[in-house]
């Protein structure tokens, strides 16, 4: 990790690039957000798989900004792989990576003092800085006034008050960014000891002298003097490993504690801060989040609310996005109709009606489910209630030998695991991060969604158990807390063999509940659901045609003498996908799923939705009906004539997509996160594996113990 000492200057031509960073829970991604709105893409950072969420905005004159959001910190001393990420780009100076010209700490108005520690350290790294003191509605309504003149003669910085969720103070901001550019860079404010001072000049002249600023020099040199050799993992701690003990020891003889030295100094500047520019009433009201928390956070009342929540949430899936599921249904079998009446009969037509209308519509029409799943977990995250399930969780994520911080991970998955597994890196210790990792997919996401929508809505009747719950979204609910379920008892698992070790304590900030910006919630779900959108155009295309080739060739010659279904059945099983099929049937036969079932099982190897449009295909090819897959499966009968497809079956297939690790995207994040290189792919392999065997043992056993209780199956 270098840097020189300036980036270099930009050109008219060339957009402003900001780098946003701050604290969890401050509303940076809701600034975020209020300024680049829809402008803004997902990527990866260079080199590793931690999301980048870039975004831009033109002032009125035409002036452009980048700007990337940074993982949230809590200081610059990396002691995560997500502060690592941060640090590095704020370091980072040369071409090979994307360099900050102006850095945005988002801090929040009613906890100063404990946010300044990270502005304090930005402030020193030799880049211009902005301040967005946010939330400031919130700290009034606490009793906090922040005299805010006083705190920009304080910091040499601009501060400009905000309340992102409202869009307040959006466009003095944006101003700022541009009058900050042309500023000298923010220097330290507090002094170092000589005798500090001393101890830390031969590191920091080799940091210098290795292509570092001087200024960030001194920043880094006092952030190692902190770390151990067992952080190895941290940047320069593996190569000044020699210089950085020697310079520990020699804190020591001068009586300086290293490990306290840089938070010691850092708050003392800070208080003084505190002090001389915020005032606070001195009695304070019980607030309303003091309230709601007495319910959220009580012994019993709590877990009930969260369980409350959550079969909201999944019955929701059901009957709020029902109508708008049905009239993509519609308007796909219309697109489908029409645009075979403009194709000549033929192979041509199959293609097009039979391959993509049925292959990528079958999965297309699951979008609702998906935009209400993922705008409910923003809700969940913005109104500040996802802290509180945390705080709820901690006590029993510790008992099975996990950090209270893999709940969010955890959590994250029943989005996507992608991400989940990307937000290990919050957690500090190599093996409860490693822990959660192997657990993340267990926790079913949206991927799945699709598979027990189609199952659950063909084959479990809508009857209604409590007032707002039905049968199908308690069996929504139970898929859900199978996994979750699991993965805690894996997780235990793993904690007491391969990656025993003792759990650190969690220390979690309760940010005030706020009122969730519907600017931001759409945002989440437009993001979401493109991506969404993009695999079905992509990935689910590609292989709808795949398979509608496999099942269409070689060609059987029809027989006159045979009903026109018929004629499809021999067809289906005759061509390249029945012949694959029958020879997988074995396998899956002791699970009671048929070939057909078999295949897309395999194809879903892709993307786990892409079993929903396989069986889409299958039951598309050679039809001109516009019957839903649902119907068909329910007519579809076996050689005898017995029903192919029953409830029980449909429950063994559920329970097999709740375990199976039936996801690329998910294994190649876990061997990068995992360590990459042939350790990462030996933790990838363990995952799949003992996944694999878990969904075939899971789903027989619900065969088995079914028949035996007289379901037909």
């Amino acid at each position: 990790m270098t840097a020189t000492a300036a980036p270099e200057p930009r050109t008219a031509a060339e957009p402003l690039r900001v780098a946003i960073i701050g604290n969890p829970n401050t509303g940076k991604t809701t600034l975020f957000n209020a300024l680049t709105g829809l402008r803004q893409h997902v990527g990866n950072f260079a080199g590793v798989t931690v999301e980048r969420f870039e975004g831009s905005f033109k002032m009125s004159d035409g002036r452009r900004v980048t700007v990337v959001d940074l993982p949230g910190s809590y200081s610059l001393s990396a002691g995560s792989p997500d502060e690592q990420i941060a640090l590095e780009v704020l370091l980072e100076r040369d071409k090979a990576h994307w360099a900050p010209q102006v850095v945005l700490v988002v801090v929040d108005a009613s906890h100063l003092e404990r946010n300044l520690f990270l502005t304090s350290q930005v402030c020193e790294l030799g880049i211009p800085v902005v301040v967005a003191l946010n939330q400031v509605d919130a700290a009034e309504r606490a009793g906090i006034s922040i005299d805010v003149p006083a705190l920009i003669h304080e910091l040499g910085v601009p501060v400009v008050p905000t309340v992102a969720s409202r869009g307040e103070g959006i466009e003095p901001l944006k101003k700022a960014l541009f009058i900050a550019a042309g500023l000298p860079a923010p220097a330290r404010k507090f002094e170092i000891p000589t005798a500090a001072h001393d101890v830390l000049a031969p590191l920091a002249a080799q940091l210098e002298a290795d292509g570092m600023a001087h200024s960030a020099a001194q920043l880094e040199a006092l952030r190692l003097l902190s770390v151990t050799r067992g952080e190895s993992h941290l940047a320069h701690v593996e190569k000044y490993g020699e210089l950085i003990t020697e310079t520990q020891a020699k804190a020591r003889e001068s009586g300086l504690l290293p490990e306290q030295l840089e938070a010691n100094l850092r708050f003392k500047w800070i208080r003084g801060v505190v002090e001389r520019t915020v005032t606070r009433r001195r009695e304070r009201a019980p607030t309303v989040s003091d309230r709601l928390d007495a319910v959220a956070l009580h012994r019993v009342g709590g877990p009930i609310v969260f369980l409350l929540l959550m079969a909201i949430v999944f019955q929701s899936v059901f009957t709020w996005a029902a109508p708008l599921q049905d009239w993509i249904e519609g308007a796909i079998a219309t697109l489908g109709a029409t645009a075979g009446t403009l194709i000549p009969a033929g192979d041509a037509q199959s293609l097009v009606v039979d391959g993509v209308f049925a292959g990528v519509g079958s999965v297309v029409v699951f979008l609702p489910q998906i935009a209400f799943l993922f705008a409910f977990i923003s809700v969940l995250e913005q109104s500040g209630y996802m802290a509180r399930a945390a705080f709820l969780m901690d006590g029993l994520m510790r008992r099975v030998g996990l950090h209270g911080k893999s709940f969010i991970p955890m959590l994250s998955g029943y989005a996507c695991a992608v991400p989940g597994i990307m937000a290990t890196r919050t957690i500090e210790d190599p093996k409860d991060r490693l822990a959660t990792i192997m657990v993340v997919p267990l926790m079913s996401c949206s991927a799945r969604l699709p598979v027990y929508t189609l199952l659950i809505g063909a084959f479990v009747p809508a009857l209604p158990l409590l007032p707002g719950l039905g049968l199908q979204g308690a069996m929504m609910l139970a898929m859900y807390l199978l996994g979750t379920v699991t993965a805690l008892a894996v997780a235990a698992l793993f904690r007491r063999t391969l990656l025993k070790g003792p759990v650190r304590p969690m220390i979690l900030e309760l940010p005030p509940y706020r009122r969730p910006s519907l600017r931001s919630i759409a945002l989440a779900v437009w993001q979401r659901c493109l991506i969404f959108l993009r695999r079905a155009g992509t990935v689910i295309l590609s292989l709808s045609i795949v398979l509608w080739a496999l099942a269409t060739y070689p060609k059987t010659a029809p027989d006159a003498a045979q009903p026109i279904e018929r004629q499809q059945e021999v067809q289906l099983a005759n061509s390249a996908l029945g012949t694959m099929g029958h020879a997988i049937e074995p396998v899956v036969r002791p699970l009671g799923f048929d070939w057909k079932i078999g295949v897309s099982i395999v194809a879903s190897f892709a993307a786990r939705e892409v079993f929903v449009s396989t069986m889409g295909t299958i039951y598309g090819v050679g039809g001109e009906d516009d019957v839903a897959l649902k119907d068909r499966m329910l007519a579809e009968r076996s050689a005898d004539g017995a029903l192919a497809y029953t409830p029980l079956i449909a429950v063994a297939l559920m329970v097999f997509y709740v375990y199976a690790l039936m996801c690329m995207s998910t294994i190649a994040v876990t061997v990068r996160e995992a360590g990459g290189g042939r350790t990462g792919w030996r933790w990838a392999g363990i995952s799949f594996g003992y996944m694999l065997v878990l969904a075939y043992v899971a789903a027989w056993g619900v065969i088995v113990v079914g028949r035996a209780m007289g379901f037909a199956g």
